[in-house]
């Protein structure tokens, strides 16, 4: 029983990563409806953002926070604003390509200027455990956990008492009726874009202080954030956040119930059965 404990709480600790990770993909794809592939890329680049920082500077992750977020904002604005707004009214298959673009692109100049290494951060002030009546508690990743849920919550305010935050939320209901209103929707796409980067950046900065650092990494998270989508619901922030949780729960424990090298599978056998069931998601329109 302690052992299944353990499962459950790591469980929900990468959970609440997860969750902040699809909360970014989730708002891409509801304001624009356009699926960003380079979502991992972009945490990638926020984890390798905190190391360097670290290494050369001698940046605590933790206070990397900021600068991450920062960074992956005007790297998403741009990004925006010079490639992806000149696809926008393309066909639907440019808008696909580009971002499956931009992805490979980032991950390989990545192999070229840093190679492909794996690296990790070493001691840091988050460095560390709890034992709590039989029950290991890493230290990095509890403050991870309650990192994302701060920035999680902190999303969630914006976005229902803000000007901006209701701007946003009326374009990803209905496009159409919010540019009559008088809404700039090619502003707001550029807005929700360097939003959605930010969010990664901060995930990255937490995830880099326990998780190792290495071109590639993006590739795995992208794939289970886009099943955290789904089972969420496209465009529903409430339901990714839920069904972070969820994929992060059942993960863990699957692996511990089976077999560890089986875990992504199960997280993708949940995706599978999500859209056959109910394609709309758990909280998707």
């Amino acid at each position: 029983m302690e052992i299944l404990a353990q499962q459950l709480i790591d469980g929900v600790l990468i959970g609440l990563v997860y969750s902040l990770l699809a909360i970014g993909l989730t708002l891409i794809w509801g304001v624009m409806n356009v699926i960003n592939f380079a979502h991992g890329e972009f945490l990638m680049i926020g984890m390798f953002l905190s190391y360097w920082l670290y290494a050369l500077a001698g940046v605590d992750p933790l206070f990397s926070i900021p600068l991450n977020a920062v960074a992956l904002f005007l790297l998403g604005m741009f990004i925006y604003r010079f490639i992806i707004s000149k696809v926008m009214t393309g066909p639907l298959l440019a808008q696909l390509v580009v971002t499956f673009g931009i992805s490979i692109f980032l991950a390989n100049f990545a192999a070229l200027i840093w190679t492909p290494n794996y690296r990790s951060i070493g001691h840091t002030i988050l460095s560390g455990t709890w034992h709590i009546s039989g029950i290991i508690l890493s230290v990095p990743k509890v403050v991870s956990s309650i990192g994302s849920i701060l920035t999680s919550c902190a999303v969630f305010w914006f976005l229902r008492h803000t000007r901006t935050g209701k701007a946003i939320l009326a374009v990803e209901m209905d496009r159409e009726a919010a540019l009559i209103m008088g809404i700039n929707t090619e502003r707001i796409n550029s807005l929700s874009f360097g939003i959605g980067c930010a969010l990664v950046g901060v995930a990255g900065a937490l995830l880099a202080t326990h998780y190792y650092i290495y071109p590639f990494v993006g590739g795995t998270f992208g794939l289970i954030c886009f099943c955290i989508v789904a089972l969420g619901g496209f465009g529903s922030i409430e339901g990714a956040f839920i069904a972070g949780i969820v994929v992060g729960v059942a993960q863990t424990v699957g692996g511990y119930i089976f077999n560890p090298a089986y875990k992504l599978a199960i997280v993708f056998l949940i995706y599978l059965i999500t859209v056959w069931i109910r394609p709309q998601g758990l909280m998707g329109w």
